[in-house]
């Protein structure tokens, strides 16, 4: 039962009883206040929207440590990527903030405030991101009745401009690249990432079939390889071009099953800060080809199937995509190059028709002659 009284001092108390049974009172200098508090909260009631108040006095701090600890498939460099984004941008300025005490407008100057120190704006948009996502588990847990991170202007990030070798570059990148030139075009010509070709494992090969089974990844944190499963968490199978198979078979020679497929001069795995640094950036000046990453690979092998005719389906399973919109997304504007291909294939296919096949019967042409005549 809700009701609204006036004390002695003048102010107002108005009152309602909660879902448990237990009275909540607050205090206000105006009744049209207090009437406006007990209507919103009546509401609440009657739609199932109501949030017991107390349930909001934890702190986002508090809260954001929960919210870690609940996302138990999360593979270790996305944890510690979270981990960066609270330390650095949403506990400085939100730790000590109760749930229920942040605002939808206190977030969008928060996001205009990151942007204006210079922030990168996708780094903003991953701190939103992850304010958001906490903010939501709160929703849900009746913490709070609204996300206030929903619908925040966020910056606009630029598409990279992708860099994609031409198979001429490519092989002076892998001549450049020495003892490692095998790594070069595997990367380049199966468009595996570099995590997958790191962690491939010899059992994983099937040279006859020309094939390689993509279950693993190794992953580089604070210092320690660390495997997962593939970052779509589905294995697939991927060609290898016939050219590499001789190499692999020699690469594999004498090795074990359980053995990695391409590992350092000594045998230890391909840690992507060394290959990085001591093998790929010295090939790359060396080849001419100045601002290319080891992902830029990846991105060379979409371009190099699309050119030999793939469809977008055989991409998105050559790459581990999520699904084959991610593909057009990232890939769709290489297959508009390939439009005039496509007509004239289509001229070419009706040229090839043999005149008999297409030629009316007799009997249906003169019914049409005459038709035509009148």
């Amino acid at each position: 039962m809700a009701s609204i009284a006036k004390r002695p001092n003048g102010s107002w108390r108005a009152r309602y009883r909660d879902p448990d049974g237990q009275e909540v009172t607050r205090h206000f200098a105006r009744r049209v206040d207090a009437q406006h508090w007990l209507d919103d909260i009546t509401s609440a009631l009657q739609t199932g929207t109501y949030v017991d108040p107390k349930a909001g006095r934890i702190t986002v701090g508090e809260w954001a440590q929960l919210w870690l600890d609940s996302k138990v498939d999360l593979k270790p460099s996305t944890r510690r990527d979270y981990e960066s984004l609270l330390q650095a941008h949403i506990l400085p300025t939100w730790g000590a903030t109760p749930l229920n005490r942040l605002k939808h407008e206190d977030v969008t100057i928060w996001m205009a405030s990151m942007t204006a120190r210079g922030l990168s704006a996708s780094r903003a948009r991953a701190a939103h991101g992850a304010l958001s996502q906490i903010m939501k588990l709160a929703v849900r847990s009746g913490r709070v009745a609204r996300n206030p991170a929903e619908h925040v202007p966020l910056p606009r990030v630029g598409r990279s401009q992708k860099r994609y070798l031409t198979m001429a570059e490519v092989e002076r990148l892998a001549a450049a690249a020495g003892a490692h030139r095998t790594v070069v075009l595997f990367l380049a010509y199966t468009g595996v990432r570099y995590g997958e070709m790191a962690a491939l494992r010899v059992g994983r090969l099937d040279l006859l079939r020309r094939r390689a089974t993509i279950s693993e990844s190794m992953t580089e944190v604070a210092g320690r390889l660390v495997l997962t499963e593939p970052k779509t968490h589905r294995t697939r199978d991927v060609p290898i071009p016939r050219f590499l198979v001789d190499d692999l078979a020699v690469m594999v020679q004498d090795k074990q099953l359980d053995d990695l497929v391409f590992t350092g001069v000594t045998g230890a795995p391909l840690r992507l800060s060394h290959f990085r640094r001591r093998i790929f950036q010295p090939a790359v000046a060396a080849a001419g080809l100045d601002g290319l990453t080891p992902h830029g690979l990846r991105h060379t092998a979409a371009s190099l199937a699309i050119a030999s005719g793939a469809d977008v389906k055989v991409v998105q399973t050559m790459l581990g995509h999520a699904s084959a919109t991610m593909t057009l997304d990232l890939y769709g504007h290489l297959y508009a190059d390939r439009l005039d291909e496509v007509a004239d294939r289509m001229d070419a296919a009706r040229a090839a028709l043999d005149p008999a096949a297409i030629a009316l019967p007799a009997s249906v042409i003169r019914p049409l002659r005459s038709s035509s005549a009148t």
